[in-house]
């Protein structure tokens, strides 16, 4: 006779199964193969003077992604709000050691850095409020759009390993406010390399133009090191004509930049920052986590451009 001994299947409420998968999830991000690190401090730039594309969003989870991949990651929030701070459950009330520091008083890096409580081998310089009055502060400062190139490279864990060892930084990722003010020039002259995520809607490329030729500028006159090795198309609803045309446009524009895996919209990823978390932590079986997985895994193994 069949045993009916109803399973754990059986018994199972949907929000258990959910639960189980979640953990299941998280298990395997501390199992996965880590990915090979690259020979020295990867600096990227996550700029786009458009708001609401993903920027933050993007920084965090590709971050934290990295981060579940084996690399060390170090994220600099100079958005004044905040909001990569907040994603990755750091302290950023006024008076909390922050870019501010480091950029107006030129406190080193290494005393602003705190670790993200989430998620290990994160780490993050978070934005307090007091950031929203450097660009009129910095004005009058000597080599003002180059303080957070020498903060960063004065680290004493970015460089190569033989100059700094396994402890060292393998990606510094820079979080912009949407403006093209003294805060995101800093950027543009600390980093090597330019990640631009690009919203799948109808006014995507619009401001672009104008973010590429400051970009140029720069280039012509302050850091010819920056190359734009980055496009990620994020907000992605593959339902629509629409999201599909603008992702064959960015990519017909943009070639081998643009990374394959599109970043699709979703509840889950919106979600995640009031819990103070990234997706990757919490909901990391949702498509929203394992695409930025997957974009993560595609920048480290590309490696930076020549």
């Amino acid at each position: 006779m069949a045993d009916t001994t109803p399973t754990y299947e059986d018994l199972a409420t949907p929000l258990a199964r959910a639960a189980e998968h979640s953990v299941m999830v998280r298990h395997g991000a501390r199992m996965r193969p880590p990915l090979p690190r690259p020979e020295r401090t990867r600096v990227f730039v996550v700029a786009n003077q458009k708001g609401g594309v993903g920027k933050t969003t993007s920084t965090v989870n590709v971050g934290a992604a990295l981060a579940q991949l084996g690399q060390r990651v170090l994220v600099i929030d100079l958005d004044p709000q905040g909001n990569a701070s907040t994603a990755l459950s750091v302290d950023h009330r006024r008076g909390v050691p922050s870019t501010y520091d480091a950029l107006v008083d030129g406190v080193p890096l290494e005393e602003v850095v705190t670790a993200c409580p989430e998620v290990p081998n994160l780490f993050v310089v978070p934005a307090t409020i007091d950031l929203a009055g450097a660009e009129i502060e910095l004005v009058s400062v000597v080599a003002r759009e180059t303080r957070l190139h020498k903060a960063i490279q004065g680290h004493p864990l970015v460089g190569t390993l033989d100059e700094v060892g396994e402890e060292r930084y393998d990606y510094v990722l820079i979080d912009c406010p949407p403006s093209l003010g003294l805060l995101t020039l800093n950027a543009l002259v600390a980093g090597a390399e330019m990640m631009i995520p690009i919203q799948a809607e109808y006014y995507a490329l619009e401001g672009l133009g104008q973010l590429l030729e400051t970009v140029e500028m720069v280039k012509a006159h302050l850091n010819p090191r920056l190359a734009v090795s980055t496009i990620l198309v994020t907000m992605y609803d593959g339902r629509t004509r629409l999201a599909s045309g603008v992702a064959d446009e960015v990519r017909e524009h943009f070639g081998d930049a643009v990374v394959r895996t599109n970043i699709p919209r979703s509840v889950r990823v919106s979600e995640a920052p009031s819990y103070g978390q990234t997706v990757m932590t919490y909901d990391p079986g949702s498509p929203g986590a394992l695409c930025y997985l997957e974009a993560a895994r595609e920048i480290a193994t590309k490696g930076a451009p020549a």
